[in-house]
């Protein structure tokens, strides 16, 4: 045959083998490498060699096998068809005796090509696979079996309907020969194999192809005898096939319901949080499958019980991350305001895509909230019966009188929301009970209408009392109000009619709290005809030196967030409003009489803010005033005003302004980042905190706006970062996390300039990177890291345990490109210090669980 007289020609060879060799490298040059990569790879038989060298390597080379297997599954992948077919059969030949290899990544690899092959074939155009896979299931060696479990779960994966297609010469389909065999590994002494097995045969449950309707008996009989496995990760596989056969197939579970329900009443309680939450969901899926709801009814006490223990915060709930900064929440907007734009930036710049982002952020799908999901919809199936089982333990959470308790009372009233809807008119008698507790009121139609109510009374303190009492809690009801925003709106905005100068500022606050809790939900016309019309005739009512505008301003900051490009009909006059106040109490400053008006900064700051709301909201939409106006020119004289607080607002703006319309700053962008790095020398840090915290803050986004046009002041910005870090005391958290971020965004857009000073910074950076919660601008950091490390490996070997501890601080990187580029670096620091013996005196120093946790993660 043509294939069999294929041979690697020994200098080609080398150079695909040093190629690959260097490509993991953290000093690689990877353009030039890309380069050499694409001569190679024109070449008509390199996928040839990529298949000799993950399969024949020896010495050496056998360390860059995985590569050049990864890099032949995508070369088949994008490339299938071009591919000569003399080769395509010499690289079938050489990867099928592979697939039980005693390397696992090889074999992993393996499993991978055989399933972008099949894409392009199916079984017909490689039946030795189909003999090959059955074989290795067969033959009871560790390796093959596995070789060939991983392969089949991938091609299920990929590719389910195919394995249940009729095969021209096959006499049975695929899927009739496999399911049987998967079945037998169920009872395999090894953890892995069963869940390979386990995991494959789950993945056509939705399918539900014939070959598993006809071994439903013996997949049942090996889920149950699955159920208390020792793994984790095989107990969490049954829950999943018994949620999904419950959606999918529910008849077949019936004649089993009782003992199914026993066990995931005990899965819900396991002490694997994955493994509780999988069999929580079955809860919600028993309600939908609209099976008799007397199957459940006796399981009712414990199943409510377990479902309230599960609402209480785990300590590592993400949740809790901010636990520390909500303590100064009432500072946040003026004293953190870059931390709070970032925060909130995620979910209001680009609209729902990021606002989901910041949810699986923030709020991620945990136990806790499928807890309450499940008791939701158990309260719509079962309804009032269900509070004399639930009220009991509600109010036994609720009366325990211990600070230390204060998430068993959020659980009891995240539980009394979760049934109002369900149960509104038997919980009516207990609204007494929660009402003693802030913010269960706002969980349930009848005390919110109440509250509105007194928001209307005709007493003064009344009116301060409810006003106040509803902003505290909009932040905690938010996902509750936006459907009842209508009698919400109308209810404040008849007080808004009526109240006195006092208690119109708590209104303020209290319509603008609104607005951040519901975000783009308020931006509906009919809401807007209700909310804007008469804050438009306040607005224009009052004069430029009346401070009724502060509270106004603030609130119209929050609007105009929450609207985004819905707020660009109100924008114009606003905007110009605030440009006009500006320019007038700068020139009070230096002569009032020429102004009209006595100087008071409060104008400044708050139309200052508003613009950075404006900017916020509408994004680039803004650049249409931004180019009509002077701002520039005002914003810069704002960055050297001698009061701290007009500097704190002017930075923050210069921040949101670069990430909207950059261009309009581009003339003057050296003088913004000057003024901004002067704010981060000496004493002006401690002195001025805040201050010091939007210039870091908006240095770091210049930086990733104008990438390497921002190089004259990168050392000048390093050196005061590098003492922030160094010498914490009085410094708040967030300065310090800005201040790591900004850091790494400038070594990732100039990594040339940074790295060499690497050896200086990387202890206490590493340290400070260990404390920022995972998002977007943790990712940036970490981009600047590996950016770093691949000009300078030498600069980080010595915080190299550090380094792993702060990669070991990821919950989960999103980045999938960021995961590969952290993957490469701690590879190439493993080869680079295995060559002299000492990867393990490095490696053996970190913990254990973190040991664990980068070797699973990264394949160390």
């Amino acid at each position: 045959m043509a294939t069999a007289a294929w041979q690697p020609q020994e200098d080609g060879l080398k150079e695909i083998c040093g190629l690959l060799e260097q490509y993991r490298l953290p000093t690689v040059d990877q353009s030039r490498i890309w380069q050499q990569h694409q001569g190679c790879s024109q070449l008509p038989d390199f996928n040839n060699y990529l298949a000799f060298i993950l399969c024949r390597a020896e010495g050496d080379a056998v360390n860059i096998r995985q590569a050049a297997g990864l890099l032949l599954k995508n070369n088949l992948k994008s490339n299938y068809q071009s591919i000569q077919p003399s080769h395509l059969q010499y690289i079938k030949a050489e990867v099928l005796p592979c697939l039980g290899s005693s390397d696992f990544g090889v074999r992993t690899t393996v499993g991978t090509i055989a399933s972008v092959v099949l894409q392009h074939g199916g079984f017909q155009c490689w039946p030795e696979l189909y003999q090959a896979l059955v074989q290795c299931l067969d033959s009871n060696v560790y390796n093959h079996m596995e070789g060939a479990l991983g392969a089949l779960f991938k091609i299920a994966e990929d590719l389910p309907e195919m394995l249940d297609s009729d095969v021209p010469g096959f006499a049975d389909r695929p899927l009739a020969i496999f399911i049987p065999r998967l079945l037998q590994f169920f009872t395999s002494e090894h953890a892995a194999l069963r869940r390979l097995a386990l995991g494959t045969v789950n993945q056509f449950i939705v399918l539900f192809p014939a070959a598993l309707f006809s071994n439903m008996g013996q997949y049942l009989q090996g889920l149950f005898s699955l159920a208390n496995d020792s793994v984790g990760d095989v107990r969490k596989l049954v829950c999943a096939a018994l949620v999904q056969l419950l959606e999918v197939q529910p008849n077949a579970l019936q004649p089993h319901m009782r003992n199914v329900i026993e066990y995931m009443l005990q899965a819900n309680k396991d002490p694997d949080r994955d493994v509780a939450l999988e069999a929580c969901e079955f809860w919600s899926a028993f309600c939908e499958a609209h099976l008799p709801p007397d199957l459940l009814r006796e399981f009712l006490p414990r199943l409510i019980d377990i479902l309230l223990d599960n609402m209480v915060y785990a300590d590592d709930d993400e949740a809790l991350q901010d636990e520390d900064e909500d303590e100064n929440a009432p500072d946040r907007d003026q004293d953190i305001k870059p931390r709070f734009h970032q925060s909130r930036i995620v979910g209001s710049t680009d609209g729902a895509e990021e606002d989901d982002d910041d949810d699986d952020i923030i709020n991620s799908w945990n136990l806790r909230k499928c807890s309450a999901a499940g008791l939701d919809i158990l309260s719509t199936v079962f309804g009032d019966d269900i509070l004399p089982i639930l009220m009991p333990l509600v109010q036994v959470r609720l009366s325990t009188t211990e600070d230390s308790e204060w998430v068993q009372k959020e659980a009891a009233i995240l539980a009394l929301g979760a049934v109002a809807e369900g149960c509104i008119s038997g919980l009516l008698p207990h609204l007494a009970q929660v009402a003693q507790s802030p913010e269960g009121q706002l969980q349930f139609d009848g005390i919110l209408t109440g509250l509105l109510r007194r928001i209307l009374d005709p007493h003064k303190r009344v009116q301060e009392a409810a006003c106040s009492a509803f902003a505290t809690l909009e932040e905690e009801a938010a996902e509750d109000l936006a459907p009842r925003l209508e009698p919400i709106l109308q209810h404040l905005m008849y007080a808004f009619g009526t109240y006195q100068r006092r208690n119109l500022r708590i209104l303020y606050d209290a319509i603008g709290t609104l607005a951040d809790a519901v975000g783009s939900e308020l931006n509906n016309p009919k809401y807007l005809e209700i909310l804007m019309p008469p804050l438009i005739s306040k607005w224009q009512q009052l004069s430029d030196n009346d401070k009724d505008l502060f509270p106004l301003l603030e609130c119209f900051t929050s609007i105009a967030q929450a609207l985004g490009p819905g707020f660009i009909q109100y924008a114009e006059p606003v905007f110009m409003r605030c440009i006009n106040l500006i320019r007038t109490h700068q020139v009070a400053k230096a002569d009032p009489q020429s102004a009209g008006v006595n100087y008071d900064k409060e104008f400044i700051v708050c139309s200052l803010d508003l613009l950075s709301g404006l900017a916020e909201g509408l994004g680039s939409s803004i650049e249409n005033l931004v180019s009509r106006s002077d701002l520039r020119d005002l914003l810069l004289q704002c960055c050297t005003d001698e009061a701290p607080d007009v500097r704190q607002s002017a930075l923050a703006l210069l921040g949101d302004l670069v990430k909207a319309c950059a261009v309009h700053l581009q003339p003057r962008l050296a003088e913004f980042l000057s003024l901004a790095a002067n704010q981060l020398q000496g004493q002006n840090v401690k002195e001025n905190v805040s201050v010091a915290n939007n210039a870091c803050w908006a240095i770091g986004e210049v930086a990733i706006k104008v990438r390497s046009e921002i190089s004259p002041i990168v050392l000048t910005v390093i050196s005061p970062l590098v003492r922030i870090l160094s010498n914490t005391e009085g410094l708040n958290k967030s300065l310090l996390e800005n201040s790591a971020i900004t850091l790494g965004r400038l070594g990732w857009v100039c990594p040339e300039i940074v790295a060499p000073h690497m050896e200086h910074f990387m202890q206490t950076w590493c340290r400070a990177l260990c404390t920022i919660r995972d998002d977007f601008e943790k990712e940036d950091a970490f981009r600047g890291l590996c950016a770093m490390v691949r000009l300078n490996p030498g600069g980080a070997v010595s915080s190299l345990a550090l380094m792993c501890e702060a990669i070991g601080s990821w919950h989960e990187i999103r980045s999938k490109e960021l995961s590969s580029e952290i993957a490469q670096v701690l590879h190439g620091y493993k080869q680079m210090l295995s060559q002299s013996n000492s990867w393990e005196q490095y490696f053996g120093t970190l913990d254990g669980t973190l040991r664990e946790k980068l070797v699973k993660t990264y394949g160390l």
